[in-house]
């Protein structure tokens, strides 16, 4: 499946209200679609300028949704078209450990994902997030990255 459009990526997205992770994430406030506001949220804070770094904590949940038990990769390649390359390569890689040590995004979006497993805090709505994730689609376009 790719997604094509931020609408069906905004549908995924409020799907996941609701929905219980893995048992990897312990016993926190968490459901998919609050985990990856704060996850985000937690994103825009430490790195107020990387809106394609924001976007992968946003959308990284999707894969749970769809392929539940088996993500890893699958949520890249779904939003590549839609969202670009390095979303993409940030999600791929964020799923292996071995890879975190030296890329300070992955750092960050795996601080920001465990922290958003257990904090408790207004992370806003999904809403707010539209205009990045369009900004970020047609970016993308311009650049020519989309099949």
């Amino acid at each position: 499946m790719e997604l094509r459009s931020v609408d069906e990526l905004m549908d995924l997205l409020y799907a996941c209200r609701g929905e219980r992770p893995a048992a990897e994430y312990g016993s926190g406030p968490v459901d998919l679609h609050g985990h990856a506001l704060r996850t985000a949220a937690l994103l825009r804070r430490r790195r107020p300028a990387d809106k394609e770094l924001q976007v992968a904590g946003l959308v990284s949940p999707v894969g749970r949704l769809l392929w539940p038990g088996n993500p890893a990769g699958r949520t890249a390649e779904a939003v590549r078209p839609l969202l670009g390359t390095r979303v993409a390569r940030l999600l791929r890689r964020h799923a292996h450990p071995e890879a975190w040590a030296h890329d300070d995004d992955l750092v960050s979006l795996r601080q920001a994902d465990e922290e958003a497993r257990t904090a408790v805090f207004d992370a806003g709505v999904l809403e707010d997030w539209r205009t990045v994730l369009e900004l970020t689609a047609a970016r993308n376009s311009r650049l020519g990255a989309v099949d």
